[in-house]
Formats: structure tokens, C-alpha cells, sequence
């Protein structure tokens, strides 16, 4: 049977056979796993959606959505505080923590309210809440009932990873789900980790009056990015007085009187009064009879193919728990095409390397496709390089941002990496991944015509300086 559920959101009866029959049964309502149910209800194919959270997962609730909030309120508080410089007056007294939640949580409630309507008023879309279970190849079992599907989508997601030796306690040591709650102003932090999640937290704390050390193993903050884009963000938040130790693994933590004394490679110790553990995120893979079913995993993560089918016939990983990006963006992508190839629409494969990737600290870092040492890798000496500073746009002169844009092409012929550093360069990344996935030549971007004044001319005019036509740049 197929079941056709006129109130989606809500759980199948208990008067409903145990076998009930769907085309596609999604384990977690995450970015990647509410996609794939809302365009294959769009399809017509019956879903039945099980979250044992909250419906939009991690990224709604614990990551995108609350970080980003708070960075706004951080930025805020920059302008504020540094007023003066644009002829305004005004005084930061301080942050309202409880204000701050207030203000961040209300953007959640608002946009989980929103997502909730979209697959509760679904009539091809049956929201199950509880912890599901792979109890057979195409079987998901939830508190005892269990869900057959003609297709399987496994979307789990991901949890904050800790290291060996490092227990959690959410009160000194935290992760960035203990962070995104706090009901105070720490006076100082250890950062653990220098990529996205580390930087983003310091940025925001920083902001906030907090004395923040990062602490980073590899060589370099955002060590995936461009090596440009971080020297840049190091040169930024040397700056801003934040911190950072690179090169420098942990080796334990202990606890003080007053907080946390974290030692690193070579002996140095920092302390401090909380200590954010942000190295990284783990697929939440365990548990939930995925290799018992026949799932290849390595180190936790489910391993698919181009088309993200796992070995075991007729079932598909998306998210988190494929070996990549950790993007709510890649997810939904990803979520959306598992969904079309289930319904035959045979989608084009996704192109990792197309995904735009955007670190939201101060300054901002955006980029997509690949970078110059990566773009050397595979080309060779026919990689050109163009690197345009902001200081020759108008709009980021209004902003007082500094930064770049810089290009990397292939020698007649396309763009094949765009990453940009500055205020609000995010917004630009929109433009910038059609270059990439468009396979766009430098003149042919030069042709288009950008409206002035804004960041997005900044694109442009790298463009015309790479076409070999350079109006407020040198070649």
C-alpha cells in the first residue's frame, strides 16, 4: 500500500499495517532530507520523512541559521562601537545575551514554523518524529513500527566531533551547540580549531569584548580555503587583537580554578575561561544498522558513488554523512537530486568543486571552484592568476572593507576558481559560481555590464583585468 497522508505531519495510526509501503522512506529531516521529500512530493512519490529532532536538523537549528545570527548581532555591535569613523554618534553599553538569544531564536522559530507548513501541508509527504533505525535493506523501523520503501535515502547528519583526551563537560568545555546557548558573555575563550566553525565563533566573540585565542594544528587558519584567503583572514584578525596559535596540535586540557589551562605542542599552555571545541563534525552514522545492512563505511561516513547510491540496491546517501563538504547547501543539492534520479529524471552528477563555500567571520571569505595550488595540480604552468584588491571599489571604500578578489584561470581558457576576502563577500558568490560552473571565459564576463557602485563591479573588473583590458587595476 502506499499511503496518502491528508495531514502529512501527522505519525502513521496505529491501526495501519506494519508494512506499510512507500516509494521513498528519508532517515533525518535535515537540509539534504527535507529536500529529497519535498521535490519528490512534487513528483508524486509517496515519502514517509523521519526525524527524530527537529524538523531542518543541524543547519536550522544548531549551525547555520543561529551562527549566522549571531554574527549579525556581532557585526552590530562593530558598528556601534565604531561608529564615529562614519560620522554617527553613538555608544555600546554592552550585550544583552538574553537579547541576543531572544533575537536568534525568534529567526529559528520563524523559519521552522515556515518548514513545518511546507511538509505538514504536503498530502505526498508523512512526517514520522522519532529515532529510526535500518532494520533491513529498504526497512526503517521507529519505536517498534517499521517503514518499507521501494527506495531508501539515508540523511542522518552530523554531530560535534571532540578529540581524544577532551571530554565535554558543556560547562567549561563546550562544543558549538553548548555555544550557540550560552546566557553569557565569557570574559575569555580558547578556540580549538581554526576552520570555519572556530573562526566564525571567534569573529562573533571577539566582537562581543571576549579575550579569544585559537588554537590550530595545521599550518594555517581555513586551511581548505585558498592560501591567499587565509593569510588575508590571519592578517584581519591579527588586527582585530584575536589570537591564533598555528601549528600547534593539543596535548591535553585541564581544569582551573577559574577555567581551563589547554596545553599544546612544545609545552606552551593557554588558558582561559571556556574552551570551544570546533574540530569539526562527525557523520552520525553509528548505531542505526547501516553496515549491518550492507552499507560501506569508512571511518563513519557512508561511501556512495557519482550518483550517491551505496552499494546496497536502491539505497542513497545525502548530507553530512557523505565523504565531503559538510554544507547544509550540498545537502539540499544533493537531497534534491537523489529525489529526481529516484523518479528517472536522470539530474547531471553534482560538481563538488562548484559548490560555493562562505566563511562568515570578519572579514568574510567566499570561494568556489579551485584553488591556485589545487588548479596548479591539475594544470600546470598554464594556471593564470589575477588578484584584484578592493581597495579600487567604491562600495567597499563606503563599507571600509579590505580585500580581494582573485581569479584563477586555465590559459585560454575558462575561470576555474573565484575566491574572494571582505565584508559581505558572500553575497557575491552567487555570480561568481555561474563563472565556475558555466565554465566562463574572463572576456566573457568582461562583456557584462556590473552596476557601480557595488562590490559585485569588483567581479567585473578582475575580469576585464584577466581579459587583458584593465581599467581601475594594474595588470
Amino acid at each position: 500500500m502506499t499511503p496518502r497522508c491528508s495531514e502529512a505531519t501527522r505519525e502513521l495510526d496505529v491501526s495501519e499495517p506494519n508494512d506499510a509501503t512507500f516509494d521513498i522512506v528519508i532517515l533525518g529531516g535535515g537540509s539534504g532530507g527535507y529536500a529529497a521529500a519535498l521535490r519528490a512530493a512534487q513528483l508524486d512519490l509517496s515519502v514517509a520523512l523521519i526525524e527524530k529532532g527537529k524538523l531542518g536538523g543541524t543547519c536550522l537549528h544548531n549551525g547555520c541559521i543561529p551562527t549566522k545570527a549571531l554574527l549579525h548581532a556581532a557585526e552590530i555591535a562593530d558598528q556601534t562601537r565604531e561608529s564615529a569613523q562614519f560620522g554617527v554618534k553613538a555608544e555600546l553599553v554592552g550585550i544583552d545575551m538574553a537579547g541576543v538569544n531572544s533575537y536568534k531564536d525568534g529567526v529559528i522559530s520563524r523559519l521552522y514554523k515556515g518548514l513545518q507548513g511546507l511538509v505538514g501541508g504536503n498530502k505526498n509527504i508523512t512526517f514520522v518524529a522519532g529515532a529510526g533505525k535500518l532494520v533491513g535493506p529498504n526497512v526503517v523501523e521507529v519505536d517498534g513500527k517499521r517503514y518499507t520503501g521501494r527506495n531508501v535515502i539515508l540523511a542522518s547528519g552530523s554531530y560535534a566531533k571532540s578529540l581524544p583526551g577532551l571530554e565535554v563537560d558543556g560547562e567549561r568545555i563546550i562544543t558549538s551547540d553548548h555555544a550557540l546557548t550560552l546566557d553569557r558573555v565569557p570574559a575569555s575563550v580558547i578556540v580549538l580549531g581554526g576552520g570555519v566553525i572556530g573562526v566564525e565563533f571567534a569573529s562573533v566573540w571577539k566582537s562581543f569584548g571576549v579575550d579569544v585565542t585559537i588554537v590550530e594544528a595545521l599550518p594555517r587558519l581555513v586551511a581548505a580555503e585558498d592560501e591567499e584567503s587565509s593569510k588575508a583572514l590571519e592578517r584581519a584578525f591579527r588586527k582585530r587583537k584575536i589570537n591564533f596559535k598555528v601549528g600547534k596540535p593539543f596535548e591535553k586540557v585541564e581544569k582551573t580554578e577559574n577555567g581551563v589551562k589547554l596545553t599544546i605542542a612544545g609545552g606552551e599552555t593557554v588558558e582561559a575561561e571556556l574552551l570551544l571545541v570546533a574540530v569539526g563534525r562527525g557523520p552520525n552514522t553509528a548505531d542505526l544498522g547501516y553496515a549491518e545492512q550492507g552499507v560501506k563505511l569508512d571511518r563513519g561516513y557512508v561511501l556512495t558513488d557519482e550518483r550517491l547510491r551505496t552499494g546496497v540496491p536502491n539505497v542513497y546517501a545525502v548530507g553530512d554523512i557523505v565523504p565531503g563538504l559538510q554544507l547544509a547547501h550540498r545537502g539540499f543539492a544533493q537531497g534534491i537530486f537523489v529525489a529526481e534520479e529516484i523518479a528517472g529524471l536522470n539530474p547531471a552528477v553534482i560538481d563538488e568543486a562548484g559548490i560555493p563555500r562562505v566563511t562568515y567571520s570578519d572579514p568574510e571569505l567566499a570561494s568556489v571552484g579551485l584553488t591556485e595550488a589545487k588548479a596548479k595540480e591539475q594544470y600546470g604552468d598554464k594556471v593564470k592568476v589575477y588578484n584584484y584588491n578592493l581597495g579600487g571599489n567604491g562600495k567597499s571604500q563606503i563599507l571600509k572593507t579590505a580585500g580581494f578578489v582573485k581569479l584563477v584561470r586555465v590559459e585560454d581558457g575558462p575561470v576555474v576558481g573565484v575566491h574572494m576576502v571582505g565584508a559581505r563577500v558572500g553575497e557575491l558568490i552567487g555570480e561568481a559560481q555561474l563563472i565556475y560552473n558555466w565554465e566562463a571565459y574572463p572576456a566573457e564576463v568582461a562583456q557584462l555590464v556590473h552596476a557601480h557602485p557595488t562590490q559585485n563591479e569588483a567581479l567585473g573588473e578582475a575580469h576585464l583585468a584577466l581579459a587583458g583590458k584593465p581599467l581601475h587595476a594594474h595588470a
